[in-house]
Formats: structure tokens, C-alpha cells, sequence
């Protein structure tokens, strides 16, 4: 049997290797008494036939384990038992069947391993680890169900290939970084990590697997201090001397191996396993200069960094590795904020958001959900179905009689709860209510019911519900009154009693039933009860007033408190979901992708103390923050399906249908927004999608509408301007810059980008150059450093238009050196593709395409293809470009491909693509969705359209020229008007 860390063949019957005592796949062998060892599983290759007689199966191939799994291929055994590829009889899908050995899972103390090994992996939801599909018993087997992937482990890579690229091994480790973010998040140290533990598919993507000797650092009595689990050549100095771990003890070992994979050796390479922990712990790896003096510095420095003898002389996380890594490799890390109009939210503080203005849930905040993807023809269906129109309903305070301080800001939310199990019921913002109250004629910082009442009708809110609670003796009376927010006419009033403290959130369903009754549920109130279930349990009653606290701190834009806030309630009581989905929506308002995402996941553990209503947002919010695109429309969809009154998940859908580019679904979603609550965020989201979608009349309607709501607010000038825009309305246009200048800060900076693509649009390049220098002046002054970015990748886009090649690079580069977004290391990888630096454009865009959202990954493929056609290798550039349009269908990647078929001569192609850009016009407007405008993209269109045509001997050829000349005649003489001019008098005209 060949031994895992020497290499050496052994013989079958050896329990440990003969040349340097590490014990051997299949033996329950320490090193000196004390080391584990956990050999890894493949799950893509069968082991050698040596390897299969010397280990012979468990399970003969061809069996079926528990009527269920179909053994097709021993994939290989370890110290806890043996790994096969099955076929799910069930799932109708091939996994990786792990089973316990026999004679182990009689051993009560392995048995708990095992249990461990599981509880612990399923924790750890992530791109690059091993998922764990199930846990059960058949057939007196105790086995665990993983997914099963063709590819191979890094031991296997490095036999073939002795060493990796810089950058491969880079970006390898990269992802391995990312899976240890996940795992710690979960206090979960993997304790083994080797090349034979990290797969690769053939597609690149590594995947963290076999946790089976991790454990958690805070879960005492698991593992011992002083006991060594793991393997030597990998260990780290304190995993050597038996001490206790943290995450940084992982961080050494994938030092390691990083290490391996760029010099093909070890840093620590001895005789014996004893050796190789004595030096580890003595001596520092030789820097990676001297073993390979063409490993670039700056990677030879984070790897020395991360094989640092003392822990607190590596790097502090997992991020902070991987953030070191992105730098060198010129990328950085996939993040995804979001903005709205509602204050809640702040935007994230180094890129503009992905999507527009998300509406914000009245428990589970950030958007809403579900599962299944339903045409649209069936929801417009559905929509027709609905029992009672649309009701929104604002809960005012209610009254504490009681004294006691717990009760205040505590009933509020949960009732809002009880309201919103009525599929059209939505319940209004209270901390927006609150916001709006303060404005009033008589500002009032309670909802009581005058003011809410007040709120309501200026915000189309139909009824408000208002309450008191009292107590008499040890029992408390719970009132509430339903009214017409206009005429304050009763609709319904009810009371309940409870019989102590304890017991008084339980009977919020039963108080709000009636009132659903009245607005117009139809559904039974034992049917509300039983829908109800644990979702009004919480340990205490100070838990729920202390999560109401929370809400009113987030919905008040102090989001540091607020997270605080939130973190108290789930110390609170752990089982408390909605404590973890305010944490999750305050990092997510923050911009920190990777925490909202850990603490989604989190509350999903806990749905049962959820309605189902909340359930939907919050795996709508999960998938929001995944930028999965289409789930996340299959998520909303059904929530419309089941509860087609909730003004969230229509706008959210909107939203998500945007993403994609799919104009007329996003519409017509944000329309159904609209109908149900006519606020700024729906009116601002169904102006600009009309826009984008071209349809600029229904845009100027709804912006102009927009307008009347808000007089003040920026995005009503802006979604006007880019109606105006698409309607050819120039000067309109910059009259609603210029109105927007005078609303506020923000207001000026917006419309100086406006008034300088305005420019850029008619050629008047340098007055646009002008505009953008003072916009740029102004941003960096008001230490707005995200638009000042964006401001100096659009100037330089125009000084290389106007010659300047040596201004235009020193702009790019400033922008890079203030904002590695997305769009940024686009327009940056552009600028260098012109100018020729293909090696810096290369680099950027292999960046983007190493991300995991299908945004950058098509931006990347289209730089590529710019490459090419740089290149003169015109067939390469369009299957790019093509490659680039499948990932994510945008305007700039068809607007590329059209101009790679010219250069190729193939114009009919090219006139097809034109086509498609002059029909999504709109999408220029904005290119990034990201609301900076963007529409002096669009007249080169008819240039090339002219180009085309002339190619096909058309005689519209002409046309398009002159339409081209027209919009800019009045600019710089460019060098593609001068062109423009020059081919127009060829032809004749």
C-alpha cells in the first residue's frame, strides 16, 4: 500500500509505512500515541487495483444499500470507513456514499466522531466545499450521502503536473481562502488540510472536502489539548506541540501548500514525520525567491507571512489571506451591495450597488421568496384570483397601560406578523411611518393614532390598527381597533385576554384574526392559529422588545446599534430566526456580502419560528445577496404566486427580472408594485426599468409622477432626463441635470455626470472632459472617493478619444487605485486594450472571470475578445464575445460582437447585432445599472450600422452615416466622425 506522505509501497498487510511510521489508509495507528491521521477520499477516481486488494470493499459493486443507493464504484477507505460513487434510486442522481465501518460504529465514542464529522460539514454552506446531502441509517450501515464530482485532488494535480503557474496556484488558494471564510464563520476548524483534501473539476473550481477530523472551536470536550490530529507534512507549529487551535493553524497549512503547489516541494521536507513537526517548529521556510527566483516577490512574502512559526504573526482570517492574494492577482472579492430610497440602507462604500432600490420587509427586512418559477401568463392568472384587492395596513403604537417598559415597541412588530399571514395584507414600515410622522405639520416622534392616520393617507396606506394592553392582576387584556385611515370609521374591533406575562405574544394570531376577517381573509381563525405555529415563540418577552429596539434602530439608518441590537436578541435566545435576519440584513446594508450571507443561513435553521410569508423573504433575500439571478426570480415568483398582494416581492421580482435584462417581465412586475403601494422606491424602479426597456414615454410618465411625489428627490430628475434621453430630447435632458444640481450635494454630483455624457453624446468631447475634471474636484473634496471613480474612468475614456493616450492611462489608473469594482476593472481592462497594454487588460479581465456572479464573468469574456480583435484574430474575438453574451446577455457584449463581425467582414452578422442594440437602446442609458449615465454609447451604433451596410453593398449605408453626423456635427472633429464624413463622401451622398 503506498503510503500518502513518502510515497513508499508498502505491503497490504502493513498498519503503518515501513520507511517513515505514518500510519496507512484503514489502520487506527497514532503517531506517538497521539497523532491522528485521517487519510482523504476521492471522490472521482476508483483506487488502484493494488489498493482495491489491499483494502478489499465493504460493499460489493452492483449491491443496494437500504433499497436505496446503488453501489457503483468503491471510490476508496479511510480511517472511519470506506467511500463509494452510488446511484440515488430516490433523487435520481449519482453521490458519494460514505459508510462507517462495522466493528467502529459499535464504538460509542467513534460513533460520536461521526456525528460530529456530519453536524459540523453541515454547517458549511459554500461554492468550494463538499456539500452533505444526508445523514441515515440502512441495512446496519450509519452512512452520509456528499455530492460527488468528476475531477481530481491537488495530490493527484501535482504528481502530473510537479508545479503550478503563480497565478493558478494563486487562484486555487484562493478559493480555498473563501471555503475557510465559510467554515470558520461556522467556528469550525478543518484541523487536516492537504492537496489530497482539496478537489479540483475540470472547470477549475476547488472544493474543501473530509472534515472528518474537524472540530469546533467553541465546542468543549471534542478534542483535547495536547492530542495532534492531522497530517505531519501539513501541521502547524502549535498543531505539532499539541496545542490549542484556531483558525490560523488552517491558514499555516494552506501556507503549505501553497508552498508545494509553486516549488513542487515541501518547505519542511525530512525523513521521518517527527523530523518534519521538530522543524516546523524550529525553523522558517526558505523564502520562495530563493527556491524559484521567478516567483514574484509579493507572492513569496504572503506565503512566507502565512507560514509564520508564531500565529499571531500570519494573517488574522481566512479574508485577510485571500484579500492578499486578490491584490497580487489584480482582483477583488465578489461583493454586492444594494441602495434604496428608503434611508434604511446605506450604500457600500467602495462600488455603486448591483441592483436598484430593494423594498424593505416589515420583519424580515430585505426582500422576499419562494421556489418554484411560475410564466407569466399564470401570475397575471393568479393576480385575477385574488379574494380581496391589495390592503396596506399600518400598525400605530399601541397603548401600554401596563407600566411595564417591556411591552413598549414590543407588540408592534409581531402583529405586523399576524397581519401578513393574509396573502393580500402588507404591512407599511413602521420605522418609515415614524420617519414620515416627524415631517408632518405637527411633527410627532409617536405613532399614535392621529399622526398615523396622517402617514397613511399621504402614503395610500388604507386602514391603521391601533391597540392597548392592560393588566389586571396577573392577567393581561390585549385590545385592537382596524380604521379607516381617511374617515376613521371603525372596521373591526377585538380583544383577548392572556393568562400571564409569558403568554401575552401568544396571542397576537388570535387578536389579529378578526381583523383579517374584516379586511377580508376568509381563512378560519383554528387555520390562522395552526399557520401560526412557533413563529410567535421566543424565550422571553424581553427578547422580542429588544428585537423591536433593533428594528427601530435599522429602520432609522443607525445601522452599528441596530447590529448590536440584533446581536443581543440572538444571545438572547439563539432559536430566534429573525434576530439572525436583521443581522443579515444589517451587514447586507453595509456591503458586507459574506456576513449577511452567513448569518441567512443561520436563520433558515430556525424557520420553524417563522411564517411562511417570512420564510419566502428570507430565502429571497439569501439568493438576492448570491446574485443568483434566476433562483432568485423562481423565489419571488412564487411568493407573487402565493401571496400576489405583497408589494415587496413584486418590486423585488421587478428587480431580480432586471438583472437579467429581461425589461418587460420587470416592468410589468414593478407596475403590480405600484398598483398595490404607490411609494418611491416602485415609482422610481418602474421609471428607470422603462427606460432601460425603451419604453422612454411610460418612463417620462412615471418619473413625472415620481416628481409630484417627491419634489426634492434626485432620482425623480434623473429617471426624467433618461426618458428625455431615449426620446432624442437633448436639451430637456440637461434642463432636468440641471434642476437636479440645485436639489442637494448629491444632486450636483449626479448631474455633472449627467451634463458630461450629454456632452460626450453630441462629441463634444472636450466641454464633457471639462464637466467630468470639476465633477471630479468637487466628489474628492466631499470625500465621495466611489463617484469621483467613476467619474475618471469615464474622462479617461474621452481623453483617449481625443488623443490624449498618456492622460487617459494616468486616469484609469487612478480610478483603479480608488475602486476595484466591477465596472471599474472593466472600463480600466477597455482603456488598456486601446492603448495596447494587453497584458494589464488580460490580467483584469482573467479577474473578472474568476468571480462567481455572471456579471463579471461575461465582462471578462468580452475583454478577452477585445484582446483578440486587437490581436487581428477576428474568429477567436467573436466565439468570446459569444461566449460572453451566453453568461449574461448585455447590451456592451452585443455591441462588441457587432464590431467584431465587421472587422471580420461578416456584415450581415454585424447588421443582426446593431439590430439588437438600436432595439435595447434603453440599456444605454445606464450600461451597469447602476444609474450613471452612459448614453454616449449609443451614436456609434449608426457609425457602425454604416460600416455594416456599406460591406453588404446597402444603399441605407449613407442613412446611418448621416444619422451619426447629425448627433455629432456639432462636437470635435473625432476621428470617427472625420471617418463618418470621409465614407458618407465616398459613397456619394
Amino acid at each position: 500500500m503506498q503510503c500518502t506522505y513518502c510515497g513508499f509501497d508498502n505491503q497490504a498487510s502493513a498498519a503503518s509505512c515501513v520507511k517513515c511510521a505514518t500510519p496507512l489508509p484503514g489502520s487506527d495507528l497514532t503517531l506517538a500515541g497521539a497523532t491522528e491521521t485521517t487519510p482523504s477520499s476521492s471522490f472521482t477516481q476508483a483506487p488502484s487495483p493494488a489498493a482495491v486488494s489491499a483494502t478489499p470493499a465493504v460493499i460489493e459493486v452492483g449491491s443496494v444499500v437500504g433499497n436505496r443507493f446503488e453501489i457503483l464504484q468503491l471510490l476508496g477507505e479511510g480511517g472511519m470507513g470506506a467511500v463509494y460513487k452510488a446511484h440515488d434510486r430516490e433523487l435520481e442522481k449519482d453521490v458519494a456514499l460514505k459508510l462507517i465501518r462495522t466493528e467502529l460504529a459499535r464504538n460509542p465514542e467513534i460513533l460520536q466522531r461521526f456525528k460530529q464529522e456530519i453536524i459540523l460539514a453541515r454547517q458549511i454552506t459554500h461554492r468550494n466545499v463538499i456539500r452533505i446531502f444526508d445523514i441515515g441509517q440502512a441495512d446496519a450501515h450509519k452512512y452520509i450521502t456528499m455530492e460527488y464530482l468528476e475531477g481530481r485532488d491537488l495530490r493527484a494535480v501535482l504528481r502530473e503536473k510537479r508545479k503550478l503557474p503563480p497565478e493558478e496556484a494563486a487562484k486555487i488558494v484562493l478559493q480555498i481562502c473563501r471555503a475557510l471564510e465559510a467554515a470558520h464563520g461556522e467556528g469550525v476548524i478543518h484541523r487536516d488540510l492537504k492537496p489530497q483534501n482539496i478537489m479540483l473539476d475540470a472547470n477549475g473550481r476547488a472544493y474543501v472536502m473530509d472534515f472528518g477530523i474537524a472540530r469546533s472551536a467553541y465546542l468543549p470536550g471534542m478534542t483535547q489539548t495536547g492530542a495532534l490530529v492531522g497530517t505531519p507534512e501539513y501541521m502547524s507549529p502549535e498543531q505539532a506541540k499539541g496545542e490549542k487551535l484556531d483558525e490560523r493553524s488552517d491558514l499555516f497549512s494552506l501556507g503549505v501548500i501553497l508552498y508545494e503547489l509553486l516549488t513542487g516541494s515541501s518547505p519542511y521536507h525530512s525523513d521521518t514525520p517527527l523530523a518534519t513537526l521538530w522543524r516546523r517548529i524550529q525553523e522558517k521556510a526558505k523564502p520562495l525567491t530563493e527556491i524559484d527566483p521567478s516567483i514574484p516577490k509579493p507572492l513569496s512574502d504572503i506565503v512566507a507571512k502565512a507560514l509564520e512559526i508564531e500565529p499571531g504573526n500570519r494573517f488574522s482570517s481566512a479574508s485577510e489571506f485571500a484579500q492578499n492574494l486578490e491584490s497580487w492577482l489584480g482582483i477583488s472579492p465578489s461583493t454586492v451591495g444594494s441602495t434604496t430610497y428608503q434611508a434604511l440602507v446605506v450604500p457600500q462604500p467602495t462600488q455603486r450597488p448591483i441592483w436598484k432600490y430593494t423594498a424593505i420587509g416589515a420583519i424580515v427586512l430585505l426582500i422576499g421568496v419562494a421556489a418554484l418559477g411560475l410564466p407569466r401568463k399564470f401570475l397575471s392568472t393568479a393576480s385575477k384570483k385574488i379574494a380581496h384587492d391589495p390592503v396596506s395596513v399600518l400598525v400605530a403604537d399601541f397603548t401600554n397601560h401596563t407600566g411595564d417598559p417591556v411591552f413598549d415597541d414590543t407588540l408592534e412588530p409581531m402583529f405586523n406578523v399576524a397581519l401578513e399571514g393574509a396573502s393580500f395584507i402588507n404591512a407599511f414600515n413602521r420605522g418609515n411611518a415614524r420617519k414620515l410622522a416627524a415631517q408632518l405639520p405637527h411633527p410627532s416622534d409617536k405613532l399614535d393614532e392621529q399622526p398615523a392616520r396622517l402617514v397613511a393617507v399621504s402614503q395610500g396606506v388604507g386602514a391603521v390598527v391601533t391597540g392597548e394592553l392592560s393588566r389586571r392582576g396577573d392577567k393581561y387584556s390585549l385590545s385592537a381597533t382596524a380604521l379607516d385611515a381617511q374617515t376613521g370609521n371603525v372596521i373591526a374591533k377585538t380583544e383577548a385576554t392572556a393568562a400571564n406575562k409569558d403568554e401575552v405574544l401568544l396571542t397576537i394570531p388570535k387578536l389579529a384574526a378578526p381583523i383579517r376577517k374584516a379586511l377580508g381573509d376568509s381563512t378560519s381563525e383554528s387555520a390562522q392559529m395552526q399557520a401560526a405555529g412557533g413563529a410567535f415563540t421566543a424565550a422571553s418577552l424581553e427578547v422580542v422588545h429588544q428585537y423591536g429596539l433593533a428594528m427601530e434602530q435599522q429602520s432609522a439608518g443607525k445601522l452599528q446599534e441596530a447590529l448590536q441590537s440584533f446581536t443581543k436578541v440572538a444571545e438572547m435566545d439563539p432559536n430566534f430566526a429573525r434576530a439572525y435576519s436583521g443581522i443579515s440584513s444589517a451587514y447586507g446594508n453595509m456591503g458586507r456580502r459574506t456576513e449577511a450571507e452567513k448569518y441567512a443561513k443561520l436563520a433558515m435553521q430556525h424557520t420553524d419560528r417563522m411564517t411562511e410569508r417570512e420564510r419566502y423573504r428570507l430565502r429571497g433575500f439569501y439568493y438576492l445577496y448570491n446574485g443568483n439571478w434566476q433562483k432568485c426570480v423562481e423565489e419571488y415568483s412564487e411568493l407573487v404566486n402565493k401571496y400576489p398582494g405583497d408589494n415587496i416581492g413584486h418590486n423585488n421580482l421587478a428587480t431580480c427580472y432586471s438583472q437579467l435584462r429581461d425589461w418587460p417581465k420587470a416592468i410589468e412586475q414593478a407596475r403590480e408594485d405600484v398598483k398595490i403601494h404607490p411609494e418611491a422606491a416602485g415609482l422610481g424602479n418602474l421609471a428607470l426599468f422603462s427606460a432601460y426597456g425603451s419604453d422612454f414615454q411610460g418612463g417620462e410618465r412615471e418619473a413625472r409622477r415620481l416628481q409630484q411625489m417627491i419634489p426634492s428627490f434626485e432620482y425623480g430628475y434623473l429617471s426624467l432626463a433618461f426618458a428625455q434621453i431615449g426620446q432624442g430630447q437633448v436639451d430637456q435632458a440637461g434642463e432636468s441635470y440641471g434642476q437636479m444640481a440645485k436639489i442637494s450635494p448629491l444632486g450636483a454630483s449626479m448631474a455633472s455626470s449627467g451634463l458630461a455624457d450629454l456632452a460626450a453624446y453630441q462629441g463634444r468631447f472636450a466641454d464633457a472632459a471639462k464637466i467630468l475634471q470639476q465633477g471630479i474636484g468637487a466628489d474628492l473634496a466631499a470625500k465621495s472617493a466611489d463617484s469621483a471613480s467613476d467619474k475618471l474612468a469615464t474622462l479617461a475614456q474621452i481623453q483617449l478619444i481625443r488623443g490624449q493616450r498618456k492622460e487617459a492611462l494616468a486616469s484609469i489608473q487612478k480610478a483603479l487605485d480608488s475602486s476595484q469594482a466591477t465596472k471599474i476593472r472593466f472600463l480600466a481592462a477597455r482603456i488598456f486594450v486601446e492603448t495596447g497594454d494587453l497584458e494589464k487588460a488580460q490580467k483584469l479581465a482573467a479577474g473578472l472571470s474568476s468571480e462567481i456572479l455572471a456579471e463579471p464573468q461575461a465582462y471578462g469574456k468580452i475583454i478577452e475578445g477585445d484582446i483578440k480583435l486587437k490581436q487581428g484574430d477576428h474568429n477567436q474575438a467573436i466565439q468570446l464575445v459569444t461566449d460572453a453574451n451566453k453568461i449574461l446577455d448585455t447590451w456592451i457584449g452585443r455591441f462588441d460582437l457587432g464590431r467584431a463581425y465587421v472587422e471580420a467582414g461578416a456584415f450581415a452578422e454585424a447588421t443582426s447585432e446593431f439590430d439588437r442594440c438600436q432595439t435595447r437602446r434603453g440599456e444605454t442609458l445606464a450600461l451597469f445599472l447602476d444609474e450613471a449615465p452612459t448614453s454616449a454609447y449609443f451614436p456609434q451604433v449608426y457609425y457602425y450600422v454604416g460600416r455594416a451596410n456599406e460591406g453588404l453593398g446597402s444603399n441605407s449605408a449613407a442613412e446611418a452615416y448621416r444619422k451619426f453626423i447629425s448627433i455629432r456635427e456639432k462636437g470635435d472633429n473625432s476621428e470617427l466622425l472625420l471617418d463618418a464624413k470621409k465614407r458618407l463622401t465616398k459613397l456619394g451622398s
